[in-house]
């Protein structure tokens, strides 16, 4: 902080040598230098300056005619469009088609999930193995092990809905991939459960 207020102070310290009145400088300057007679080709190439907002908002337009328009030029209308204007919302990508079989894989992840669980405890509580997942091995004893089952097709479905209605046509082409894997490990597992269990 201290370095920041040195280094402003140091840029902005006027130096002894300029002099203190900036007012008088150009009128010195102007007085010095020689006057050139100002020709009429200079005085037509300089530009008007422009008007202040105050005095033109103080000034009454004379130069619009009745409609609102400027004299001698036509009225601007606005332009008439033949086709309604498209709202702007998030356009959809599903069909019909893909929304049932979104639906029918949704119902066969949960499905499978569910036999996974019923194996997993039946082979837990008869003694034959123990959970292999340790995030499920606290619910493999009680009937917990049913919803916690059903927390990885949820995140699934969601993710192939998701992927559905993406803009990018590669995910819209891939959706059903997040739900199918689920069903698949959860049936696999499930299978495997319940071969364990004589």
């Amino acid at each position: 902080m201290v370095l920041t207020t040195l280094l402003l102070f140091c840029c902005t310290a006027i130096p002894n040598d300029t002099p203190r009145n900036s007012a008088a400088q150009p009128a010195a300057e102007a007085a010095s230098s020689p006057t050139l007679p100002a020709t009429k080709e200079s005085e037509s190439v300089k530009p008007d300056a422009p008007t202040p907002k105050a005095a033109m908002a103080a000034a009454p337009r004379t130069d619009l005619d009745a409609s609102g328009g400027e004299a001698g030029l036509p009225a601007i209308e606005p332009a008439a469009l033949s086709t309604p204007v498209k709202p702007a919302t998030a356009e959809s990508y599903e069909t019909s088609r893909q929304r049932g079989f979104w639906y029918g894989l949704m119902a066969v992840s949960h499905g499978a999930a569910a036999f996974d669980a019923w194996t997993t405890r039946r082979a837990v509580g008869g003694g034959y193995g123990i959970e292999g997942d340790p995030v499920q091995r606290p619910f493999a004893h009680s009937g917990a092990i049913y919803a916690t089952t059903q927390v990885t097709p949820v995140i699934m479905d969601y993710l192939g809905h998701r992927m559905m209605r993406s803009s990018h046509p590669w995910m819209r082409k891939a959706w059903w991939v997040p739900q199918a894997a689920s069903a698949s490990v959860s049936l696999g597992a499930g299978i495997h459960n319940y071969y364990v269990v004589p």
